[in-house]
């Protein structure tokens, strides 16, 4: 699949019967789509969001397009590590084996604050949470044996202006800019899924860790934007420059490649072909994204402040 001329679409996902997934922030925008498809393809889908009725109100959506899809949901907010871990407890009772975890769900704070760990926010929603969430679940996806972890990153993840500063990871010391802060997380994001991809290298472990990004995509997520941003979107003017974002279903696909195409290997991002639009297509992450030192000193730092280790058994 993966050598063909043709581009990869949704059509391309195999069966997936008998596959347990769970989509975080599955509620709305990419992260719907992402767990439409999945059910279309057989997959229970486990729909883990912060608020449970938009979840069952996706949940209703999905079941339009497929009676038969098994979507249990489980509330998760991920800027509350009490909260990821009684999500992950809740997964871990009812499951034995986890076959895909994708790490959707994310937010933009235009003003810096903290969360009720003390962490700012956009940090801890991004990176720690879906960190603690993916160590805590480490054990379901080993059993699972071929599973997958695919964490969305941005585009944004590799703007020149994107530093990640891991003495100031919380953005106190330097001007807070929401986008900035933003790219930061995103590019954490990357710098975590090569950095799980090097540990698992080096164990017996078939599970896998890859990342994608949706490019320019419409979706509920601009209006966590600037006023200026936002604005592109009105009816008004809607017309003019709905062009400059491409549809949820083309901004799901590099997640969904990155998710069920079988020629998919660990330590791969998948983006548009032209950077914010096209087709999903392997992309190159940052010579920042790519450092293996700043990446393990990240994993260390991530490890103390959510209080979680990976344990690769």
């Amino acid at each position: 699949m993966g050598n063909k001329k043709t581009p990869w679409t949704a059509a391309d996902i195999p069966d997936l019967r008998g596959r347990t997934a769970i989509v975080t922030g599955a509620s709305a925008g990419l992260g719907l789509e992402t767990a439409l498809r999945l059910a279309e393809r057989g997959a229970k889908v486990v729909l883990a969001c912060r608020n449970v009725e938009k979840a069952a109100a996706a949940a209703d959506v999905i079941r339009a397009s497929v009676p038969e899809a098994e979507l249990p949901i489980v509330r998760v907010d991920l800027s509350s590590l009490a909260s990821v871990r009684e999500a992950a407890d809740q997964v871990r009772a009812e499951y034995e084996r986890i076959d895909l975890l994708i790490n959707n769900a994310g937010t933009l704070n235009r003003e810096r604050s903290e969360t009720v760990d003390g962490f700012e926010t956009t940090f801890a929603t991004n990176h720690l949470g879906p960190f603690a969430f993916t160590g805590l679940l480490l054990d379901r996806l080993l059993a699972a044996g071929s599973a997958r972890v695919v964490t969305v990153s941005s585009a944004s993840s590799g703007h020149g202006s994107t530093v990640l500063d891991l003495d100031d990871l919380g953005y106190e010391k330097r001007a807070y800019k929401g986008m900035r802060v933003y790219g930061q997380s995103k590019l954490a994001n990357l710098l975590f899924t090569f950095e799980l991809q090097r540990q698992l290298n080096g164990t017996a472990a078939e599970l896998v860790a890859l990342a994608a990004h949706p490019g320019a995509a419409h979706s509920d997520f601009v209006e966590n934007l600037s006023p200026a941003i936002r604005m592109l979107k009105h009816p008004t003017i809607n017309w003019a420059t709905s062009w400059m974002l491409q549809s949820t279903e083309m901004g799901a696909l590099p997640t969904l490649r990155a998710a069920a195409d079988p020629s998919a290997r660990g330590g791969e991002f998948y983006g548009p072909t032209g950077k914010i639009h096209g087709y999903p297509v392997l992309v190159e992450a940052s010579a920042e994204a790519n450092d293996p030192d700043l990446a393990g000193k990240l994993w260390v730092e991530s490890e103390r402040l959510t209080g979680v280790t990976y344990d690769f058994g």
